[in-house]
């Protein structure tokens, strides 16, 4: 009981701060939004290194956390001040050439722990701060701060809903999918539900925004559109959820953290963000004018 009421209230106090940031604060192409990103982005690094650590791929945190908001960073600077594209590409290679040759100051004779040291500087690069770096992305485009709102809607949504499917329908169907045994096949269908309905429900709202690119894929209304694009990110948003829960079972945690309570760590809290959040991006690009 107690783990719920904290998640109601992180959910209660975490929503409106989230509408605050994306919709009150546009300023620099949503440099609030974007600061946030590579906050997280950072803790994320730092946690999923934490777990790494059991599993004798050890990087600092400090480490672990530069090398998780590098892309974020880059994105940021790119849209927010108009720093050329190629920054990213030497931010990318920055962490790449850092995860290859800081095994070389190894105080070790055998470098027997080179490689780990070198997976968990690639994991700490790419996960999550390479594919968060997406939402930074979406502030270039028109009527940004509605299409951002309508990605956390569809990953909040989803999980929210799954939630309280489980909760009311997933007494009898659970256990499916072994990484993670509490998960109900009614949470999965209420998830899914959730998501298509904030696709489809955005794209009638919002018609001079989502505008179907009809000259590229065959959608026969912005409705049919605004449901592909919920299903698909929702269905990523799972996926990341699952593979996280992976990572945890593999390396013996229970959480990535403890900061958010409620819910465990700050990875527990954007792992379907970060893996959907790519998804939305390309998705939404096939499928809608921008």
């Amino acid at each position: 009981m107690k783990k719920m009421l904290q998640r109601l209230l992180i959910f209660f106090i975490g929503l409106p701060l989230v509408i605050l940031i994306v919709c009150f604060l546009p300023h620099f192409n949503h440099l609030a939004l974007n600061l946030t990103v590579i906050v997280f982005s950072a803790l994320g690094a730092a946690e999923i290194a934490a777990m790494l650590e059991k599993k004798q791929m050890r990087i600092s945190k400090i480490e672990a956390m530069i090398l998780g908001s590098l892309m974020p960073a880059a994105a940021a600077l790119s849209v927010g001040f108009n720093w050329d594209d190629r920054a990213a590409a030497g931010f990318f290679f920055a962490g790449i050439f850092w995860a290859l040759v800081s095994g070389i100051f190894s105080r070790s004779k055998n470098f027997e722990r080179c490689a780990g040291r070198m997976a968990a500087g690639f994991t700490a690069l790419i996960y999550p701060g390479l594919l968060l770096q997406w939402i930074i992305k979406m502030g270039r485009w028109e009527g940004a701060e509605i299409i951002i709102m309508v990605f956390l809607l569809i990953v909040m949504g989803n999980d929210s809903a799954a939630w309280a499917a489980g909760m009311l329908f997933g007494r009898g169907n659970r256990g499916k999918i072994p990484v993670s045994p509490n998960k109900s096949v009614a949470g999965f269908i209420g998830g899914g539900a959730a998501s298509i309905a904030v696709g489809a429900v955005a794209a009638l709202l919002f018609p001079g925004i989502f505008v179907p690119r009809f000259d590229t894929i065959i959608i026969s209304s912005a409705l049919g559109a605004g449901i592909i694009l919920g299903l698909l990110s929702g269905l990523a948003a799972v996926l990341g959820d699952l593979s996280e829960s992976a990572i945890k079972r593999s390396t013996g945690s229970k959480d990535s953290g403890h900061l958010m309570p409620g819910r465990g760590g700050v990875l527990d809290s954007i792992d379907s963000i970060a893996l959907a959040a790519p998804v939305f991006y390309l998705i939404f690009t096939l499928l809608f004018k921008f």
